[in-house]
């Protein structure tokens, strides 16, 4: 008998950086999801989009959305 596997991912974790060419992309890890924008709100929900294209079911659909930001910033020594 084969049984029905649901998908049980309650949070899903994206890795924003900054773009060389200006804005921000968002990768999420563990899933095949990459969008961008030109600033963090506008990232933000185009993140909360792709995560709603990506898991069509709302019972498949993470409940939490965690954005990782990663800068990096150099300073003179």
């Amino acid at each position: 008998m084969k049984k029905s596997v649901k998908n049980t991912t309650t949070e899903i974790i994206f890795l924003i950086e900054e773009d060389p060419e200006g804005g921000y992309v968002a990768r999420a890890l563990g899933e095949s999801i990459f969008t961008q924008a030109n600033d963090l709100a506008t990232l933000k929900e185009m993140v909360r989009d792709a995560v709603h294209c990506h898991f069509p079911e709302e019972a498949s659909c993470p409940k939490v959305i965690r954005l990782h930001i990663v800068r990096d910033e150099v300073i003179a020594s």
